[in-house]
This record gives structure tokens, sequence and C-alpha cells, in this order.
């Protein structure tokens, strides 16, 4: 394994997507070359960056959309990755076979050689959300990337609020958790429910790399999308948060952004041997958390 360096700079890339594939991969493009100009090591994408989120309804036509992994666009980035002597983290909609599609994340190393996917674990169907009709779940695991610039725990979206999943990437070794997003509004609840929505939703997130240790780095898309009525408002504010669960750096709610953000990876074994969670936990007494209830 590479000796990561102490301090890495981490680019997200706040996207307002389009139906047009090849611009929105374009727009990619220039936000990892405006990135990688910023000083940054890697750069992560918002969740299926190459289209609309086309998950709002149920429609066989959308599968049309997906491309095997690795494929075209991890050809494509690889090559970007290589040039720029970035890591990119892409997220995108997987053709495995006919009839059997994932969502998942391809890392590219900073020497443009493909390293692995991810594919998400936790699906959601909730109205506006009907990944199911789209996606089996992963079967891959949670995993852990050893790129030039550290170790990367890449999960997505949804599995954003399940703290196993943060916990079992950070006990493979991950030093960073990468969570590719496409989250937002319904407009019609916006106003009862919007603020208590997205705080529980940073909130989570920045628990994990609390209890873990680790920074979190969560990159969505902006803008609205659907039904002009109703559709989904993505909320953006891709955040970095560090292992005390700070937020050291967040994009705006409506536009477009390319942050790069420091990250001093030294922090966390300071933070892990004065905040010993890992040391502490109690591993004998855990082997219900395998059940889906527990019945008295």
């Amino acid at each position: 394994m590479n000796q990561s360096p102490p301090t890495i700079n981490i680019g997200l890339v706040q996207m307002r997507c389009t139906n047009d594939a090849q611009a929105n991969m374009e727009k990619a493009i220039a936000g990892v070359r405006e990135a990688a100009a910023k000083g940054a090591n890697i750069v992560c994408l918002p969740e299926l960056f190459r289209s609309l989120y086309f998950c709002q309804s149920e429609e066989h036509v959308n599968f049309d959309l997906a491309e095997p992994v690795p494929g075209p666009s991890t050809e494509t980035l690889g090559a970007l990755a290589r040039e720029l002597g970035v890591v990119i983290i892409a997220s995108l909609f997987e053709k495995r076979a006919h009839g059997l599609y994932h969502n998942t994340t391809a890392v590219l190393d900073a020497d443009g050689s493909y390293l692995g996917k991810y594919r998400k674990m936790h699906i959601p169907d909730d109205p506006l959300f009907y990944e199911k009709f789209y996606f089996t779940p992963g079967d891959l695991g949670f995993k852990v990337f050893p790129t030039r610039y550290g170790r990367l725990g890449v999960l997505i979206c949804w599995d954003q609020w399940y703290p196993e999943g943060a916990r079992l990437t950070a006990l493979r070794g991950a030093e960073v958790l990468f969570y590719p997003t496409a989250i937002g509004w319904h407009p019609s609840e916006k106003a009862q429910h919007g603020v208590a929505q997205h705080q529980s939703w940073e909130l989570i997130q920045r628990s994990h790399g609390i209890a873990n240790g680790c920074y979190v780095v969560s990159v969505n898309r902006t803008g609205h999308e659907g039904d002009p009525e109703g559709g989904i408002e993505f909320w953006g504010q891709s955040f970095v948060s560090d292992p005390q669960g700070t937020i050291l750096a967040k994009a705006g709610v409506e536009g477009e952004a390319v942050l790069v953000v420091p990250v001093n990876l030294g922090k966390l074994d300071v933070q892990r041997t004065h905040w010993p969670f890992l040391r502490d936990r109690r591993i004998d007494a855990y082997g219900e958390l395998t059940k889906r209830f527990i019945d008295e």
C-alpha cells in the first residue's frame, strides 16, 4: 500500500444535470479540470451525473441509459485522471447483464487505472425515488480503494442513513468516506419539513465521521428536475466534514460549485487515540445486528 500523504486536497463537483448525457459528461470533465487546477488530488462527482435523476418514474426506456462498468465512461474518465494526476470517483448506471442493473460507483486512480467499483447496497423505494424498479442491491460488499492519495471508502446516497455501512467501510481501513448523492426536497413538503429533512441528512453523515474517526465527503446535485409543479428540488449543499464532525466547507443550495478542501490524514490517528471508539467496541456483543428485528 502506498504511504498516504499527511494532507490531501479533495475536490467536490456539485452539478446541475440535464437529459443530454454527453453534455453532462463534458460538464463533469470541466468540473474535474477546475478542481485539479485548484490543487485537488481526489475529485468526486454526484450520483448518476450522466443523466437527469430518472428514478422519479418507472419507465423501461430509462434502462437505455445504462452502460457496462468498466466501459465508455470509465475509459473517458480514466484518461482524464491520468492526464491530470487525480483520483476520480464517478457514479454510473451499470448494465451488468440483460435485466440486471446496478447503481454503481467506479474509482479511477491518479495514473488512470481502474481500481474497481462499489455497487449501492441500500436501495430506496419512496415517492419520486423509485430505485427498486431499476437497481439490484449491491453484491460486492463494502469496499475500500487504495489510491495514490489514501484509502477511500465509497458508499452511495441512501447508504448515508445506515451506520452499519459506514462502520464496515471504516473497519476496512477507509480514511475518507465518499457519498455521491442525488437528494432533495419534494416542493410540496419543503415549507413544513425541508429544514428538518436537510439537517437530518447532514447530521447523520457527520456522525459517521465522528463514530469512525473519518473524513466524510458528500457530493450532491443541484437544481429542479421533473414536473414543474412537483418533481424534486435537489438541495445541493455538498460538504466535507472532519473526524470530529465539523463542517470544513459546504456549497450553496442552488448554484453549481467546485470546491477543493484540504484534509489532514494525520489527524485520524490523533482522533482515534483520543476518542478510541474502535478500541472500545464490544464485538462480542453485537451478533444480533444481523437480525431484522429482535423479538423479546
